[in-house]
C-alpha cells in the first residue's frame, strides 16, 4: 500500500546540513575562518600547482620524489583546467566540492530502494566535516567518489564496479581493495576481467601519453615511517625514554629518521602481508554473500591496509567514511558499530592535524594522546569489521547466517 510519504531520508535536512558543513569547508580552505595548526592548503596552491605546470609540459615529475601517485592521479592535478575562468586552487577546491556532492547524490539515490535507508547519506554528510579542511586540500574525495559509484553500481552491474575500480586504482590504487567482496561465480568472473581489462587498458594510454607514468613506484618504495602511522607511536615513546632519532620531512611527509625506524618500517610490511593473507583465506571461507558484502568486505580490506600502512595521512580517513557510509546504505549491515568508531577517528584527525600537528611533531603528552586515541579507535574498527564480515560469511560459525537481501526490489536470498 503506497503511503503516499516520501522515502526516508529523501526530506531536505541532509541538503541543509551538507550546504551549512560545506559551506564551513570553503571558509576554511578560503581563509575566511581559520583553523589553528599549519596552512593544509598549500599542498594544492604550491605543490599540486607546481606538478601542474610540469604536466602541462608533457611529462610526470619525474624529479620529484613527493609525486608518489598512481599515473591517473595526472588527471585530478589537471582537473582544475576544466575551469580556466579561476585560480588554480580556486578551481581545485570547487570541483572537491561538485564531486563530494555527487557523493551525497549517489547516497541518497541509493537510499530510496526498497532494503536500503538514508543513514549512509548522514554518514558522509557528517562524517566529511569532522575531518576539516584537509579534505577539500587534496583529491582523495575525489578518489572516494569513485569508489563510492563502483559499489553502487556493482549491486547490479559487476563490470561497471570493476571498471571503475580499475580507474580508481590508477588514481590512488587502493580502490583495487573494492574488487576483494564481490559474490564467487559470476559476479567475480565479470568484475575481475572488467577490471583486469580496464587497467591494462589505461595503463597502457597513462604510459603512452607521457613518460615516468610510473616512476612513483620507486619513490613509495622508499618510505619511512610516518608520525602519524601506528608504527611511529614506538618512536613517540621511545624520544620520552631518549631515543637518539628525530623527525625530518622527507617525500612529501613528517617522517621519524634515527635508529630501530627501518626495522619498524619493515615490520609494518610484514602486518599488511599479514592483512592480505587474512583476506585471502577469507576469501576461499567465505559462502555467504548479501548484497551488502562487496561494500563490507571492501571497507574491513580498507581498514585493514590502513592501520598496517606506515602512512596514516589524515586524509586518507575519507576513503574510511565513504566506505563506511556505503555499508550503512543497507539494511542490516554489520558495519554500523565499526563506522561509527571511523566517524569518531575523524573528529579525532581534525585534533591532530592540524589543530595539533605541532604536539605531534612534539612527541608531548598530548600529541601523543590524541595519535593514540586516533589510531586505537582506526584498529578497533579494523578488528570488529574484520570479525563481523567473516561471521556473516563464513559458514560454520555461530551468527554466519546472512539476512535476506533486496535487489530491484525483490527479496534475494543469500547467494552461495
Amino acid at each position: 500500500m503506497t503511503t503516499g510519504r516520501p522515502p526516508t531520508g529523501s526530506g531536505p535536512w541532509p541538503y541543509a546540513v551538507w550546504a551549512l558543513t560545506r559551506l564551513w569547508l570553503l571558509a576554511c580552505v578560503f581563509k575566511v575562518v581559520t583553523v589553528p595548526g599549519p596552512d593544509v592548503t598549500v599542498d594544492v596552491s604550491v605543490i599540486y600547482r607546481g606538478w601542474y605546470e610540469v604536466l602541462l609540459t608533457g611529462t610526470y615529475p619525474l624529479d620529484d620524489v613527493t609525486w608518489q601517485y598512481p599515473p591517473g592521479a595526472a588527471l585530478a592535478v589537471l582537473s582544475p583546467a576544466l575551469l580556466p575562468f579561476w585560480e588554480y586552487a580556486t578551481a581545485f577546491f570547487v570541483l572537491v566540492l561538485v564531486c563530494d556532492a555527487l557523493v551525497l547524490g549517489l547516497l541518497l539515490y541509493a537510499g530510496r530502494r526498497p532494503g536500503t535507508r538514508a543513514a549512509g547519506a548522514w554518514v558522509w554528510v557528517a562524517g566529511v566535516p569532522l575531518l576539516g579542511p584537509t579534505v577539500y586540500a587534496r583529491y582523495d574525495l575525489m578518489v572516494t567518489a569513485v569508489a563510492v559509484a563502483a559499489l553502487l553500481a556493482g549491486v547490479r552491474r559487476p563490470r561497471a564496479l570493476g571498471a571503475l575500480a580499475a580507474f580508481g586504482a590508477l588514481l590512488k590504487g587502493w580502490p583495487v581493495l573494492l574488487l576483494v567482496g564481490v559474490r564467487k561465480g559470476r559476479p567475480t568472473r565479470a568484475a575481475w576481467t572488467s577490471a583486469a581489462l580496464s587497467t591494462a587498458g589505461l595503463a597502457a594510454a597513462f604510459a603512452l601519453w607521457m613518460p615516468g607514468a610510473f616512476a612513483f613506484l620507486a619513490f613509495q618504495r622508499d618510505r619511512g615511517t610516518e608520525i602519524e602511522s601506528l608504527g611511529a607511536l614506538v618512536f613517540h615513546l621511545a624520544r620520552q625514554f631518549g631515543w637518539e632519532g628525530r623527525v625530518e620531512l622527507r617525500y612529501g611527509s613528517m617522517e621519524f629518521v634515527g635508529p630501530q625506524v627501518e626495522l619498524v618500517s619493515t615490520l609494518a610490511l610484514g602486518l599488511a602481508v599479514l592483512a592480505l593473507g587474512w583476506l585471502l583465506l577469507w576469501r576461499l571461507r567465505a559462502r555467504l554473500f548479501a548484497v551488502r558484502t562487496p561494500a563490507e568486505a571492501a571497507f574491513t580490506a580498507v581498514l585493514l591496509f590502513t592501520v598496517t600502512s606506515r602512512v596514516i595521512s589524515p586524509q586518507y580517513v575519507v576513503w574510511l567514511v565513504g566506505l563506511a557510509a556505503v555499508c550503512l546504505v543497507f539494511r542490516g549491515t554489520a558495519m554500523t558499530l565499526p563506522a561509527v568508531l571511523v566517524l569518531v577517528a575523524a573528529g579525532v584527525t581534525l585534533l591532530e592535524f592540524p589543530v595539533g600537528f605541532g604536539h605531534v611533531v612534539a612527541s608531548d603528552a598530548w600529541g601523543v594522546t590524541l595519535l593514540v586515541v586516533r589510531n586505537g579507535l582506526l584498529v578497533a574498527a579494523s578488528l570488529i569489521a574484520a570479525r563481523r564480515l567473516w561471521r556473516s560469511t563464513v559458514p560454520g560459525r555461530p551468527g554466519a547466517e546472512a539476512a535476506p537481501s533486496v535487489v530491484g526490489g525483490q527479496p534475494s536470498r543469500v547467494a552461495r
